[in-house]
């Protein structure tokens, strides 16, 4: 674990100290070769958990989440040139530190195996999104989204810290795994209640559920691509890793607790597939479309089943890939229009054609196509929740067939029709888009080949 904690911090003194014209390719081949040193825990194992020491160890549920935030630093380097193209070089620097403090507490959060530990890499995370958005945003509202994002969160994760010392507590231990041997019955009483509801809300919140999930659009919309890109991609799955860790801690109220939280989480996916379906802004809908994905993970996660945790990791998986790539094909737009609306990037297919391509592979696996991941992912977890409650059906169905309607609509719009007047002379695509595009797509096909390696421990 430490063989991968500590070069990413080495990346710091690394971007400090690099010649100004080396910074973007050293800084993204280092990454690189970082990203390319976490995929050897993908390697199987006879143990469920590789301890390192004490503190940090890895196991099949949190080896793949692992993997994807290392992988994602090279891709937002890669994706964040343009737009830092006009910064001096200090700035430049700074926000290469930025990403880099992200991408070690990120890493923390998944590996760590004390849950208070996991609480403070888990609120360490905020700081360099928050100074990512609100520093590198493009509209001035980027402030005001930056407040939506931090008060969301910090509201959450008080009540979070609360239950987590009251556990320590009671149980004298907050090693995840001694918890689960030593379990503490939850009375069926208010105060076990109020302490089950605040155990989760901050996890839901991040997520996030529908009805908490006002701040998630804001942030997308007004964040640069690279704080798009690691919010869709890892900072959402914290929420899903997290409700996967804590659960089987609180049983016996999660039988019926839980059913407040299915029933928004199912009724969320229609309700922003439904939003989707009315979006002018292109980053606005892709941002809705993962809380809609995001709501089938939390209802999976709170399922309890081996089906529902396996298709909830590969669903987070498979989404983040998917939502990072279509942020970047919106940006690719943005750089050249300046406009996020759908009605004013119209016809890029016979002005960028090989972006065509790229636009159809995104939404082929936004909408679950055979035999992506996704559809895995999306498969398990609906056979899951039927198997929990036949009604269940309906509305995973319908929030797939809206899914699919909704990214049809945007992969027409941006695509064909009409081609503005003022779209004539627009840059051509750079190799490193489409490199940055292939990075993207490799995984998942390279994934739809052995599935096996992010269902997690439970097949």
């Amino acid at each position: 674990m430490l063989k991968i904690i500590i070069p990413t911090i080495l990346l710091l003194p690394t971007i400090t100290f690099c010649k100004p014209k080396q910074l973007w390719p050293t800084s993204l081949i280092y990454s690189l070769g970082i990203a390319l040193l976490s995929l050897q825990l993908f390697k199987p194992s006879m143990e469920l958990m590789i301890f390192s020491n004490h503190y940090l160890g890895v196991d099949r549920i949190s080896a793949p989440l692992i993997i994807l935030s290392c992988w994602l630093t090279p891709l937002m380097i890669l994706a964040s040139q343009n737009h830092l193209i006009l910064e001096p070089i200090s700035r430049k620097r700074t926000f290469m530190a930025t990403i880099t403090f992200l991408q070690v507490s990120l890493i923390l959060a998944f590996s760590t195996t004390e849950l208070i530990m996991f609480f403070i890499a888990f609120e360490t995370t905020l700081i360099p999104t928050l100074v990512i958005i609100t520093r590198w945003g493009n509209q001035m509202e980027r402030l005001n989204a930056g407040t939506y994002f931090l008060f969301y969160t910090l509201i959450g994760s008080l009540p979070l810290l609360v239950a987590l010392s009251y556990m320590q507590a009671q149980n004298g231990t907050l090693f995840t795994h001694t918890m689960q041997l030593n379990q503490p019955t939850m009375m069926t009483s208010w105060a076990h209640s109020m302490w089950w509801f605040a155990l989760l809300t901050a996890f839901m919140i991040k997520m996030p559920l529908y009805g908490l999930h006002l701040w998630l659009p804001k942030a997308h919309v007004e964040a640069p691509i690279a704080g798009s890109m690691i919010l869709a991609a890892v900072l959402l799955k914290l929420g899903g890793y997290g409700i996967i860790r804590i659960m089987p801690t609180l049983n016996p109220l999660s039988k019926t607790l839980s059913y407040p939280f299915m029933a928004m989480a199912l009724w969320g996916v229609i309700m922003t597939s439904s939003i989707c379906l009315r979006q002018t802004d292109l980053k606005s809908l892709i941002a809705y479309s993962s809380v809609s994905h995001m709501g089938l993970v939390i209802a999976a996660a709170l399922t309890q089943t081996q089906w529902s945790y396996t298709g909830a990791i590969t669903l987070m998986i498979a989404h983040g890939l998917t939502s990072s790539m279509l942020f970047c094909l919106a940006n690719t737009n943005y750089e050249r229009t300046h406009s996020r609306m759908l009605l004013l990037t119209q016809n890029m297919q016979l002005l960028l054609p090989l972006m065509g391509l790229w636009w159809l592979l995104a939404s082929l696996t936004n909408m679950a196509l055979p035999p992506t991941i996704n559809l895995m992912g999306e498969l398990t977890i609906i056979v899951s929740l039927f198997n929990w409650s036949n009604i269940t059906i309906l509305m995973t169905g319908l929030g797939t067939l809206i899914t699919a309607t909704y990214t049809l609509y945007m992969l027409i719009t941006t695509q064909w029709g009409e081609t503005p007047s003022y779209m004539k002379t627009i840059p051509p695509t750079h190799t490193r888009e489409h490199l940055l595009m292939m990075l993207h797509i490799l995984p998942m096909i390279l994934l739809t080949m052995k599935p096996e390696l992010i269902w997690g421990n439970f097949y």
